[in-house]
């Protein structure tokens, strides 16, 4: 696998089944059209509502605590506790963009 990854092209084919995706990393949400709302896995949280991600643009945001991002590398990145780079060739590997090691 190579050192680089290109994120725009990560990123567009994550977007292609997104909502998939995103009920693959947090089960148990609900969408209100392209809105996904989830429990945050990075805290504490009971119920689902303040940690919302739109299914279409890759942003996201957990209005709780700030945290926030515009794609679905930069969420991968913050659910998994890796830096963005790293994110991005898990996704390619995952996505068949990319063979794994």
């Amino acid at each position: 696998m190579s050192d680089t990854v290109d994120f725009s092209a990560v990123n567009r084919a994550a977007l292609a089944n997104f909502s998939a995706i995103v009920t693959r990393w947090l089960p148990g949400g609900r969408f209100a059209g392209h809105e996904y709302s989830a429990r945050n896995p990075k805290r504490n949280d009971r119920n689902e509502g303040s940690f919302m991600i739109n299914t279409r643009t890759g942003a996201w945001s957990d209005f709780a605590t700030g945290d926030k991002g515009g794609d679905p590398v930069s969420l991968a990145a913050y659910l998994f506790g890796m830096n963005q780079p790293d994110a991005a060739r898990k996704m390619a590997v995952m996505l068949g963009l990319e063979a794994g090691k």
